[in-house]
């Protein structure tokens, strides 16, 4: 199995042996459980995890209840798909835990950025503004966004103020730096995706790269 779903924790730091300090992001990965297994008419080979949160009731309803009970596994929140081989031997009931990973690892993580509200361009593209002196009253405006002749009008893709944040990103190339097993946790170096008690996807980086060619 090359995939994993998890919870980020927050950040911490260690000291390197050259006494550089480490970014490091704690996530608790897993335990999962393969809920369904699809090929052949699904027309595609994958496994829809679910994550087993300890002490957490799920209350599902009749449909979800139905999906579970065919699988033999207890009801789960939160479920993700993972693409596999088609020769993969994972089965409906399978348990999935942290020890997939090793040190030194490369893998991307996907997760729900953090939602800033609205913004201004200068915040959320990163334009340079207007003079701040001489009696420019032109500071952190987007400047002229359409023409004053054909086609007069605001052409699409403009870039402009608005909701920031809150969308789905994926950070490449992390490196696993410890997998705590007996705890299951990951740490990974750099920052991931989203806020502390968010949820995120980590996939080895070759599996990855192997599904984008396919």
């Amino acid at each position: 199995m090359t995939g994993i779903i998890g919870k980020k924790l927050g950040m911490t730091q260690r000291f390197a042996e050259d006494g550089s300090v480490l970014p490091l992001t704690v996530i608790k990965a897993g335990p999962c459980v393969v809920v369904q297994r699809k090929s052949g008419k699904d027309g595609y080979d994958a496994v829809q995890l679910g994550l087993v949160e300890a002490g957490r009731k799920i209350k599902a309803n009749k449909p979800t209840e139905g999906h579970f009970k065919k699988a033999g596994v207890a009801p789960c929140r939160v479920l993700r798909e993972f693409r596999v081989d088609p020769e993969h031997e994972a089965k409906v009931g399978d348990s999935i835990k942290v020890t997939v990973f090793a040190a030194s690892d490369k893998v991307q993580v996907s997760g729900i950025s953090k939602g800033k509200g609205f913004a201004g361009v200068m915040k959320r593209h990163g334009f340079g503004g207007g003079r701040a002196t001489h009696g420019s009253m032109f500071h952190r405006a987007p400047g002229s966004i359409g023409q004053s002749a054909s086609p007069s009008r605001v052409l699409p893709g403009m870039r402009g103020p608005g909701r920031m944040g809150g969308d789905r990103v994926t950070v490449r190339h992390l490196e696993v730096v410890e997998v705590i097993e007996d705890q299951d946790l990951l740490l990974i170096k750099g920052a991931v995706p989203g806020a502390s008690g968010g949820y995120v996807e980590i996939i080895k980086s070759e599996s990855a790269k192997r599904t984008e060619d396919a």
